[in-house]
Protein backbone atom coordinates (compact mmCIF):
# COMPACT_ATOMS: atom_id res chain seq x y z
CA UNK A 1 0.00 0.00 0.00
CA UNK A 2 1.87 3.39 -0.83
CA UNK A 3 0.75 6.82 -2.16
CA UNK A 4 2.58 9.96 -3.79
CA UNK A 5 4.25 11.97 -1.44
CA UNK A 6 2.86 15.61 -2.24
CA UNK A 7 3.19 17.55 0.94
CA UNK A 8 4.84 17.40 4.41
CA UNK A 9 0.94 18.41 5.39
CA UNK A 10 -0.08 17.85 9.49
CA UNK A 11 -2.34 15.01 9.09
CA UNK A 12 -5.61 15.98 10.68
CA UNK A 13 -7.43 13.84 13.25
CA UNK A 14 -10.67 12.15 12.25
CA UNK A 15 -12.39 14.59 14.81
CA UNK A 16 -11.47 17.50 12.58
CA UNK A 17 -12.17 16.04 9.32
CA UNK A 18 -16.16 17.74 9.91
CA UNK A 19 -14.47 20.97 9.93
CA UNK A 20 -12.38 20.66 6.62
CA UNK A 21 -15.36 21.89 3.83
CA UNK A 22 -12.70 23.56 2.40
CA UNK A 23 -9.49 21.98 2.75
CA UNK A 24 -9.63 20.26 -0.31
CA UNK A 25 -10.36 23.43 -2.74
CA UNK A 26 -7.16 24.36 -1.12
CA UNK A 27 -5.13 21.63 -1.87
CA UNK A 28 -7.13 21.06 -5.43
CA UNK A 29 -5.17 23.36 -7.86
CA UNK A 30 -1.68 21.40 -6.61
CA UNK A 31 -3.19 17.92 -7.39
CA UNK A 32 -4.37 18.79 -10.59
CA UNK A 33 -0.79 20.31 -11.23
CA UNK A 34 0.62 16.70 -10.60
CA UNK A 35 -2.10 15.03 -12.51
CA UNK A 36 -1.26 17.14 -15.16
CA UNK A 37 1.95 15.93 -15.66
CA UNK A 38 0.68 11.83 -15.73
CA UNK A 39 0.06 9.35 -18.49
CA UNK A 40 -3.20 10.46 -19.93
CA UNK A 41 -5.45 7.99 -22.44
CA UNK A 42 -8.95 8.27 -23.90
CA UNK A 43 -11.82 7.52 -22.06
CA UNK A 44 -15.08 6.16 -22.07
CA UNK A 45 -16.18 10.08 -23.23
CA UNK A 46 -14.12 11.73 -25.22
CA UNK A 47 -14.28 14.74 -22.36
CA UNK A 48 -13.18 12.43 -19.39
CA UNK A 49 -9.98 10.95 -20.02
CA UNK A 50 -8.32 7.73 -17.57
CA UNK A 51 -5.17 8.81 -15.97
CA UNK A 52 -2.07 6.53 -15.10
CA UNK A 53 -1.80 6.66 -11.15
CA UNK A 54 0.25 3.81 -9.62
CA UNK A 55 -0.58 1.24 -12.39
CA UNK A 56 -4.04 2.13 -12.67
CA UNK A 57 -6.86 4.54 -14.85
CA UNK A 58 -8.69 7.04 -12.98
CA UNK A 59 -10.74 10.23 -14.52
CA UNK A 60 -9.66 13.32 -12.97
CA UNK A 61 -12.18 14.14 -10.17
CA UNK A 62 -11.55 10.10 -8.55
CA UNK A 63 -7.82 10.74 -8.53
CA UNK A 64 -8.11 14.35 -7.41
CA UNK A 65 -9.89 12.43 -4.61
CA UNK A 66 -7.59 9.77 -4.34
CA UNK A 67 -4.70 12.30 -3.53
CA UNK A 68 -6.89 13.93 -1.18
CA UNK A 69 -7.74 10.88 0.99
CA UNK A 70 -4.21 9.58 0.60
CA UNK A 71 -2.87 12.94 2.50
CA UNK A 72 -6.02 13.35 5.30
CA UNK A 73 -8.49 10.54 5.15
CA UNK A 74 -7.27 9.35 9.04
CA UNK A 75 -8.57 5.36 9.28
CA UNK A 76 -9.03 4.15 12.86
CA UNK A 77 -8.86 0.87 14.20
CA UNK A 78 -12.53 0.20 14.44
CA UNK A 79 -13.24 1.41 11.28
CA UNK A 80 -14.22 -1.28 8.30
CA UNK A 81 -13.39 0.27 4.95
CA UNK A 82 -16.06 -1.78 2.15
CA UNK A 83 -13.64 -1.90 -1.00
CA UNK A 84 -15.17 -2.77 -4.38
CA UNK A 85 -14.40 -2.24 -7.83
CA UNK A 86 -17.10 -0.12 -9.27
CA UNK A 87 -20.44 -2.53 -10.71
CA UNK A 88 -19.75 -5.40 -8.04
CA UNK A 89 -21.98 -5.57 -5.70
CA UNK A 90 -21.15 -2.53 -4.38
CA UNK A 91 -24.93 -1.15 -2.93
CA UNK A 92 -25.91 -4.23 -1.68
CA UNK A 93 -22.57 -4.94 0.19
CA UNK A 94 -23.30 -1.57 1.87
CA UNK A 95 -26.93 -1.96 2.49
CA UNK A 96 -26.25 -5.52 4.13
CA UNK A 97 -23.15 -4.04 6.21
CA UNK A 98 -25.25 -0.98 7.45
CA UNK A 99 -28.08 -3.16 8.47
CA UNK A 100 -25.43 -5.81 10.16
CA UNK A 101 -23.70 -3.12 12.17
CA UNK A 102 -26.91 -0.89 12.94
CA UNK A 103 -29.23 -4.10 13.61
CA UNK A 104 -29.86 -2.56 17.07
CA UNK A 105 -30.72 0.50 16.96
CA UNK A 106 -33.61 0.39 13.76
CA UNK A 107 -36.55 -1.90 13.40
CA UNK A 108 -36.78 -3.29 10.05
CA UNK A 109 -40.43 -2.09 9.37
CA UNK A 110 -39.60 0.98 11.01
CA UNK A 111 -39.67 4.40 9.60
CA UNK A 112 -36.81 5.25 11.39
CA UNK A 113 -34.60 2.77 9.90
CA UNK A 114 -32.29 4.68 7.28
CA UNK A 115 -32.52 1.83 4.78
CA UNK A 116 -35.60 3.01 3.94
CA UNK A 117 -35.48 6.30 3.58
CA UNK A 118 -32.41 6.75 2.28
CA UNK A 119 -30.06 5.37 -1.13
CA UNK A 120 -26.93 2.68 0.46
CA UNK A 121 -24.78 4.87 -0.79
CA UNK A 122 -26.03 7.86 1.35
CA UNK A 123 -25.32 6.29 4.26
CA UNK A 124 -21.53 4.74 3.74
CA UNK A 125 -19.22 7.43 2.19
CA UNK A 126 -16.37 6.81 -0.38
CA UNK A 127 -13.28 8.18 0.94
CA UNK A 128 -12.30 9.71 -2.85
CA UNK A 129 -15.85 11.30 -3.18
CA UNK A 130 -17.91 12.46 -0.20
CA UNK A 131 -14.80 12.92 2.23
CA UNK A 132 -13.02 15.38 -0.12
CA UNK A 133 -15.41 16.64 -2.30
CA UNK A 134 -18.94 16.63 0.36
CA UNK A 135 -17.44 16.77 3.82
CA UNK A 136 -20.96 18.25 4.95
CA UNK A 137 -23.06 14.71 3.89
CA UNK A 138 -24.22 13.43 7.23
CA UNK A 139 -22.54 9.93 7.14
CA UNK A 140 -19.31 11.85 7.63
CA UNK A 141 -20.53 14.69 10.34
CA UNK A 142 -21.76 12.20 12.59
CA UNK A 143 -17.89 11.11 14.83
CA UNK A 144 -19.47 7.65 15.35
CA UNK A 145 -19.62 6.48 11.81
CA UNK A 146 -17.17 3.84 11.42
CA UNK A 147 -18.04 2.69 7.91
CA UNK A 148 -16.72 3.86 5.02
CA UNK A 149 -15.78 2.87 1.45
CA UNK A 150 -13.59 2.87 -1.88
CA UNK A 151 -13.50 1.73 -5.32
CA UNK A 152 -9.52 2.48 -5.13
CA UNK A 153 -6.96 -0.68 -5.50
CA UNK A 154 -5.21 -1.33 -2.58
CA UNK A 155 -2.09 -0.12 -3.56
CA UNK A 156 -3.95 3.45 -3.64
CA UNK A 157 -5.68 3.26 -0.55
CA UNK A 158 -4.40 5.73 2.29
CA UNK A 159 -1.71 4.37 4.58
CA UNK A 160 -3.70 5.08 7.48
CA UNK A 161 -5.55 2.81 6.85
CA UNK A 162 -2.70 -0.09 7.18
CA UNK A 163 -1.50 1.80 10.33
CA UNK A 164 -4.97 1.64 11.49
CA UNK A 165 -5.45 -1.87 11.15
CA UNK A 166 -8.99 -1.50 10.18
CA UNK A 167 -10.75 -4.33 8.79
CA UNK A 168 -11.59 -4.17 5.03
CA UNK A 169 -14.26 -6.13 2.71
CA UNK A 170 -13.62 -6.56 -0.95
CA UNK A 171 -16.08 -8.19 -3.64
CA UNK A 172 -15.51 -9.02 -7.17
CA UNK A 173 -17.89 -10.68 -9.42
CA UNK A 174 -17.37 -12.15 -12.99
CA UNK A 175 -16.04 -9.79 -15.21
CA UNK A 176 -18.15 -9.98 -18.05
CA UNK A 177 -21.04 -9.42 -15.97
CA UNK A 178 -19.13 -6.06 -14.32
CA UNK A 179 -18.52 -4.75 -18.11
CA UNK A 180 -21.88 -5.01 -18.86
CA UNK A 181 -23.39 -3.27 -15.60
CA UNK A 182 -20.95 -0.62 -15.72
CA UNK A 183 -21.49 0.28 -19.41
CA UNK A 184 -25.31 0.25 -18.81
CA UNK A 185 -24.51 2.07 -15.66
CA UNK A 186 -22.71 5.00 -17.57
CA UNK A 187 -25.57 5.29 -20.15
CA UNK A 188 -27.80 6.69 -17.09
CA UNK A 189 -24.94 9.34 -16.32
CA UNK A 190 -26.18 13.08 -16.27
CA UNK A 191 -22.93 14.62 -17.69
CA UNK A 192 -21.77 17.15 -20.66
CA UNK A 193 -18.94 15.13 -21.33
CA UNK A 194 -20.01 13.66 -24.62
CA UNK A 195 -21.30 10.66 -25.85
CA UNK A 196 -20.57 7.26 -24.40
CA UNK A 197 -18.17 5.05 -26.17
CA UNK A 198 -20.21 1.71 -27.97
CA UNK A 199 -20.58 -1.04 -26.16
CA UNK A 200 -17.73 -2.86 -28.63
CA UNK A 201 -14.95 -0.07 -28.19
CA UNK A 202 -16.43 0.17 -24.53
CA UNK A 203 -15.49 -3.85 -24.21
CA UNK A 204 -12.00 -3.71 -26.33
CA UNK A 205 -10.83 -0.33 -23.88
CA UNK A 206 -11.89 -2.87 -20.42
CA UNK A 207 -9.91 -5.91 -21.85
CA UNK A 208 -6.85 -3.94 -22.78
CA UNK A 209 -7.22 -2.21 -18.91
CA UNK A 210 -8.91 1.24 -19.67
CA UNK A 211 -11.51 1.68 -17.65
CA UNK A 212 -12.29 3.65 -14.27
CA UNK A 213 -9.55 2.39 -11.56
CA UNK A 214 -8.34 -0.67 -14.08
CA UNK A 215 -7.27 -3.02 -14.84
CA UNK A 216 -10.30 -4.92 -13.11
CA UNK A 217 -7.96 -7.87 -12.80
CA UNK A 218 -5.13 -6.11 -11.44
CA UNK A 219 -7.62 -4.06 -8.99
CA UNK A 220 -8.61 -8.34 -8.19
CA UNK A 221 -5.62 -9.37 -7.34
CA UNK A 222 -4.34 -6.27 -5.17
CA UNK A 223 -6.92 -7.32 -2.77
CA UNK A 224 -6.54 -11.32 -2.82
CA UNK A 225 -2.78 -10.66 -2.19
CA UNK A 226 -3.33 -8.45 0.48
CA UNK A 227 -6.16 -10.66 1.05
CA UNK A 228 -3.89 -14.24 1.33
CA UNK A 229 -1.24 -12.14 3.87
CA UNK A 230 -3.54 -11.12 6.39
CA UNK A 231 -7.25 -13.27 6.48
CA UNK A 232 -8.06 -11.63 9.58
CA UNK A 233 -8.17 -8.12 8.54
CA UNK A 234 -9.36 -8.40 5.17
CA UNK A 235 -12.98 -10.89 4.07
CA UNK A 236 -12.67 -11.71 0.22
CA UNK A 237 -16.37 -12.45 -1.02
CA UNK A 238 -17.53 -13.25 -4.63
CA UNK A 239 -20.61 -11.90 -5.71
CA UNK A 240 -22.52 -14.91 -7.60
CA UNK A 241 -21.63 -17.25 -4.44
CA UNK A 242 -23.40 -14.56 -2.26
CA UNK A 243 -26.43 -14.77 -4.05
CA UNK A 244 -26.02 -18.47 -4.48
CA UNK A 245 -26.85 -18.75 -0.57
CA UNK A 246 -26.79 -15.05 1.46
CA UNK A 247 -27.65 -16.24 4.62
CA UNK A 248 -24.75 -18.31 4.75
CA UNK A 249 -22.05 -14.99 3.76
CA UNK A 250 -24.20 -12.61 6.03
CA UNK A 251 -23.67 -14.64 9.22
CA UNK A 252 -20.08 -14.76 8.11
CA UNK A 253 -20.18 -11.11 7.33
CA UNK A 254 -21.31 -10.30 10.68
CA UNK A 255 -18.69 -12.46 12.73
CA UNK A 256 -16.39 -10.62 10.72
CA UNK A 257 -17.39 -7.39 11.56
CA UNK A 258 -17.30 -8.63 15.65
CA UNK A 259 -20.92 -8.66 15.73
CA UNK A 260 -22.22 -11.99 15.14
CA UNK A 261 -25.80 -12.90 15.15
CA UNK A 262 -26.26 -14.02 18.66
CA UNK A 263 -28.90 -17.69 19.62
CA UNK A 264 -31.51 -15.44 20.39
CA UNK A 265 -31.11 -13.65 16.92
CA UNK A 266 -31.11 -16.19 15.08
CA UNK A 267 -34.35 -17.78 16.49
CA UNK A 268 -36.07 -14.24 15.70
CA UNK A 269 -34.92 -14.67 12.43
CA UNK A 270 -33.24 -11.46 12.67
CA UNK A 271 -30.34 -12.98 9.92
CA UNK A 272 -33.38 -13.08 7.49
CA UNK A 273 -34.85 -9.88 7.99
CA UNK A 274 -31.11 -8.26 7.44
CA UNK A 275 -31.21 -10.47 4.42
CA UNK A 276 -34.69 -9.47 3.08
CA UNK A 277 -34.39 -6.03 4.05
CA UNK A 278 -31.40 -5.69 1.78
CA UNK A 279 -32.33 -7.93 -1.13
CA UNK A 280 -32.19 -6.13 -4.89
CA UNK A 281 -36.18 -6.22 -4.93
CA UNK A 282 -36.77 -4.45 -1.78
CA UNK A 283 -34.22 -1.61 -2.50
CA UNK A 284 -35.22 -1.23 -5.52
CA UNK A 285 -38.80 -0.64 -4.96
CA UNK A 286 -38.39 1.54 -1.88
CA UNK A 287 -39.42 5.02 -2.55
CA UNK A 288 -35.94 6.54 -2.52
CA UNK A 289 -34.46 4.18 -5.01
CA UNK A 290 -37.42 4.84 -7.63
CA UNK A 291 -37.39 6.96 -10.89
CA UNK A 292 -35.20 10.34 -10.66
CA UNK A 293 -34.53 10.87 -6.92
CA UNK A 294 -31.12 12.13 -6.14
CA UNK A 295 -29.64 11.52 -3.06
CA UNK A 296 -30.75 14.05 -0.10
CA UNK A 297 -27.58 15.59 0.77
CA UNK A 298 -25.18 15.61 -2.13
CA UNK A 299 -25.82 16.31 -6.08
CA UNK A 300 -24.79 13.27 -7.93
CA UNK A 301 -24.55 12.30 -11.63
CA UNK A 302 -26.98 9.85 -11.45
CA UNK A 303 -30.46 9.04 -10.37
CA UNK A 304 -30.46 6.80 -7.17
CA UNK A 305 -32.53 4.31 -9.19
CA UNK A 306 -29.83 4.08 -11.55
CA UNK A 307 -27.79 1.90 -8.35
CA UNK A 308 -30.69 -0.77 -9.47
CA UNK A 309 -30.83 -2.59 -12.79
CA UNK A 310 -30.80 -5.92 -12.41
CA UNK A 311 -28.11 -7.63 -10.16
CA UNK A 312 -28.77 -10.62 -12.40
CA UNK A 313 -25.82 -13.23 -12.55
CA UNK A 314 -25.25 -13.84 -16.31
CA UNK A 315 -26.87 -10.79 -18.18
CA UNK A 316 -23.83 -10.53 -19.62
CA UNK A 317 -25.18 -13.48 -22.34
CA UNK A 318 -27.71 -10.78 -23.38
CA UNK A 319 -24.99 -8.16 -24.98
CA UNK A 320 -22.05 -9.82 -25.64
CA UNK A 321 -21.25 -12.23 -27.96
CA UNK A 322 -19.46 -15.60 -27.80
CA UNK A 323 -16.17 -14.08 -29.21
CA UNK A 324 -16.65 -11.59 -26.72
CA UNK A 325 -17.18 -13.53 -23.66
CA UNK A 326 -13.83 -16.21 -24.89
CA UNK A 327 -11.40 -13.02 -24.84
CA UNK A 328 -12.60 -11.89 -21.18
CA UNK A 329 -12.93 -15.49 -20.38
CA UNK A 330 -9.06 -16.46 -21.62
CA UNK A 331 -7.92 -12.67 -19.68
CA UNK A 332 -9.12 -14.16 -16.38
CA UNK A 333 -7.23 -17.36 -17.25
CA UNK A 334 -4.19 -15.53 -18.11
CA UNK A 335 -4.24 -12.98 -15.18
CA UNK A 336 -4.73 -15.39 -12.22
CA UNK A 337 -3.72 -18.33 -12.87
CA UNK A 338 -1.00 -19.20 -10.19
CA UNK A 339 -2.99 -17.13 -7.70
CA UNK A 340 -5.45 -19.26 -6.25
CA UNK A 341 -8.06 -17.23 -7.42
CA UNK A 342 -9.41 -20.11 -10.34
CA UNK A 343 -9.54 -22.49 -7.73
CA UNK A 344 -11.17 -20.19 -5.29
Amino acid sequence: MGSLTVTNTTLPNQDETVTESTEFEKNQKRYQELIATFPHHKGWRPKNPLIEYGGHWLIQPRLEGCMYAQEFFQAQPSDLLICTYPKTGTTWLKALIFAISNRSRFKYSSSSNPLLKRNPHELIPFIEIEFAFFPHVDALKGKENTLFSTHLPYGLLPESVSRSGCKMVYIWRDPKDTFISMWTFYQKQKTDDGPLESLEESFDMFCRGFSSNGPYLDHVLSYWKAYQKNPDRILFLKYETMRADPLMYVRRLAEFMGCGFTEEEEKERVLEKVVNLCSFETLKNLEPNKGEKDMVDRPCSYANSAYFRKGEIGDWRNYLTPEMAARIDGLVVEKLKGSGLLEW
